[in-house]
């Protein structure tokens, strides 16, 4: 099965899966595969196909359908003007609050660059006409893309129909590569298949409820918290499963709460003796390579509790189910399963905190320990998006009495310093900030305060190993790319913070060891930069040597 064959498959049965009862199709040579797929589906009886040889009629046609039947209607045709002249329609769906799902063809970006024909600009075609628009990567035969496509149909589908709101139509843009016709029966690298029973990839509503939007709860699973804020509602979840709470956010210090969850999910053959059968992921998961591993396995359900309609997130594109809310009627505890992870838990936190104190040199997550360790009860801590956001994490220190706030909406470096001091400024109280040397300079002109602004008590504890650290510890920080390393991943800078903080008229101290740094981050009034310097040269030999410990102890 060639590539495009089998995206237009996967497209058609999960807009079945997903209640599309009619297809409405115009001819064309670029949206063929589509056109093959739809056939085969509505010979099979899963779907009614019509169709129409003018796109405005098209258009209005699956409006007709989808305005009377109260359900999304799918609406497919070739690439150029085709695709313009179904937009009247598209605007009529939009302004009355009709489902379509509109199938749009499109050239690959290689051929709209060589100016073949029929190619215009399809992405974001209908403007603020479509409540959704999205385009589909060209296909190509690749582990993954089969959870990819349906869980972005499933989207399209569950965004026209409104998920309690008024309907609208949508956008999904798809670019195919010829042969744009079945042919060349070969081997595909995995299972096309959509999930057992014939239901969606992606199910909405209040999870396990007794409406029956997914299966039993497993005694099996575990709690992923990713959202801080919701962390009072996690540990109650957990609670009430009998679950492991693992926070890629850090400690939180709550029932079931496990301080060295992403370094028991780092081991490698740890999560296999202990593998969950369902996942719930609280928030958006995004700092940990672990958790997407796990989220990405096979048999994995994964249930993503979160409350944007529009914008929720799909790790490893295994969503199961979306929810606003946990319905745990029917749960059936098994506490061995959660003693278990408890005793892997005081071992690794055992050995990680003898590992902390063995550690010559200031790694990140030493720092981060010490810090969290010497912070006042009450006080805010402003995280910076890079290792900061994961060193606290792999600390293993508990302190759900901080305020705790990252930049994770984008997690970039930029504006940490500025966003610090609006935290602080709001909370009235002792404020902190753990920031990378980057992430710092990034944002430099925050310390530009007037004589006539409020200064806040904030201290800007600055870890300046003089480049990219987080580099270091991602594949391109291996040896074997020693000799580009440097120049385009490490972009050292030689900055004196010293003089930068003078210019600014902040006050500015730099500490070396543990004890420096617990008396310079004791509360003081004012605006402050403490500076750890650390050489970033070991920073990957220390967390190599901290995952080391962990799975000692857990193997011992």
């Amino acid at each position: 099965m060639n590539p495009s064959t089998a995206q237009a498959e996967v497209l058609v049965d999960e807009l079945v899966r997903n209640g599309v009862r009619h297809v409405v199709l115009s001819p064309g040579s670029r949206n063929a595969a589509l056109a093959f797929a739809v056939w085969r589906a509505a010979e099979a009886g899963r779907v009614e196909l019509h169709v129409r040889i003018d796109e405005r009629s098209a258009g209005f046609l699956a409006l007709g359908l989808s305005s009377a039947g109260g359900a999304p209607v799918a609406v497919v045709c070739t690439s150029g003007t085709a695709a313009t002249n179904l937009h009247p329609a598209v605007v009529e769906a939009r302004h009355a609050g009709v489902a379509l799902v509109v199938l749009t063809a499109d050239r690959p970006p290689e051929l709209r660059a060589a100016g073949a024909n029929q190619s215009i600009d399809q992405h974001r075609l209908y403007g603020s006409a479509v409540r959704w628009f999205d385009e589909l990567a060209v296909a190509d035969d690749r582990p993954g893309n089969n959870a990819y496509w349906r869980g972005q149909v499933c989207r399209a589908v569950h965004t026209a129909a409104g998920w309690g709101r008024c309907a609208a139509p949508v956008q999904l843009n798809v670019p195919f590569r010829e042969p744009l016709v079945p042919r060349g029966d070969t081997d595909w690298c995995e299972s096309l298949e959509g999930r057992a029973g014939g239901g969606p990839w992606t199910s909405f509503g209040r999870a396990h409820s007794t409406g029956g939007v997914a299966e039993a709860w497993s005694p099996r699973g575990l709690v992923l918290l990713a959202d801080h804020d919701m962390a009072g509602l996690a540990a109650e979840w957990a609670a009430e499963l009998g679950w492991p709470l693992l926070s890629e956010t850090g400690g939180v210090g709550v029932e079931n709460a496990l301080p060295t969850g992403m370094w028991l999910l780092d081991v490698p053959w740890f999560p296999g003796g202990h593998r969950p059968e369902q996942v719930v992921c609280v928030g958006r998961p995004t700092v940990f390579r672990q958790v997407q591993r796990l989220l990405s396995e096979q048999g994995v359900e994964v249930l993503l509790v979160h409350p944007d309609p529009d914008h929720w997130p799909s790790p490893a594109h295994h969503v199961s189910v979306v929810a606003e809310w946990l319905d745990t009627t029917g749960v059936v505890v098994e506490p061995e399963w959660l003693e278990s992870w408890r005793a892997a838990d005081h071992k690794a936190r055992t050995e990680l905190s003898a590992a902390l104190e063995r550690e010559e040199v200031a790694s990140g997550p030493v720092v981060a320990g010490r810090l969290l360790e010497d912070l006042p009860s009450g006080a805010s801590l402003v995280l910076g998006s890079s290792n900061p956001a994961r060193d606290v994490a792999l600390s293993g220190v508990d302190r759900p009495d901080l305020r705790v706030h990252r930049n994770r909406g984008v997690a970039g470096i930029d504006g940490l310093v500025s966003t610090a001091l609006g935290v602080t400024l709001e909370h009235g109280g002792p404020g902190y900030a753990l920031l990378g040397d980057l992430t710092f300079l990034h944002d430099s002109n925050g310390l530009l305060l007037g004589p006539h602004e409020r200064r806040p008590d904030l201290t800007l504890v600055v870890y300046n190993d003089d480049g990219g650290g987080i580099f270091s510890l991602l594949e391109q920080g291996s040896p074997e790319y020693g000799d580009t390393f440097e120049r385009v991943f490490g972009t050292p800078h030689g900055t004196d913070l010293a003089a930068l903080c003078a210019a600014h008229g902040v006050p500015h101290e730099r500490v070396s060891t543990r004890e420096e740094l617990s008396a310079a981050v004791a509360p003081a009034s004012g605006l402050r930069v403490v500076e750890v310097r650390a050489p970033r040269v070991g920073l990957r030999g220390a967390h190599q040597r901290l995952s080391r410990a962990v799975a000692g102890a857990l193997a011992g």
